[in-house]
């Protein structure tokens, strides 16, 4: 393949927001990422409030057992919050990118047998094949990792596009 190839991409934002977003994965609370965490902190913050009813049932020399379920509870608190943190951050650069897209006349995949070249209008990323460490595909989008990130959503081409960068793909990543 010494001819270059360019696969001109639709950047439908509801395309790619139905990719970035599924599963929950904007949602501040309940993300993969802060999911387990906000179980583990409601579980602590109903045990302390149990414990809080029952304080009057304690003895003196119990009392210490408010002070350790409630560190436990501020401990589950921070984790949460520095885990919300992550995703809003995650969040607020997936929907910057996505007005980017919105914006753009011009996303176009341009590749040969030497380079890989990602064009969003006249911002250019070039790399080198060797240059990806991952990629994977499935029924609604190819994924690719390495020097530079990206996630082609199948609906943004044709199916003979998808195919032919899938190929491509499966042909230059982890040749070793």
């Amino acid at each position: 393949m010494s001819e270059e190839k360019v696969i001109v991409l639709r950047p439908d934002r509801k395309t790619f927001e139905e990719i970035y977003f599924s599963g929950n994965q904007g949602s501040l609370l309940f993300s993969p990422t802060t999911r387990s965490k906000t179980i583990t902190t409601m579980v602590a913050a109903v045990i302390l409030f149990i414990a809080f009813l029952l304080k009057d049932s304690l003895s003196k020399d119990s009392v210490g057992i408010l002070y350790f379920l409630s560190f436990i509870f501020l401990l589950c608190t921070v984790f949460l919050s520095v885990s919300i943190n992550k995703v809003s951050r995650w969040k607020k650069q997936v929907n910057h990118y996505l007005g980017v897209l919105e914006k753009c006349k011009v996303y176009e995949i341009r590749f040969d047998s030497l380079f890989f070249t990602v064009n969003i209008d006249g911002e250019k990323e070039t790399s080198e094949w060797k240059d990806f460490e991952y990629f994977d595909s499935n029924n609604e989008f190819i994924t690719l990792e390495g020097k530079y990130s990206y996630m082609f959503p199948k609906k943004a081409m044709s199916e003979k596009e998808y195919s032919l960068l899938k190929k491509t793909l499966k042909e230059n990543i982890n040749k070793e």
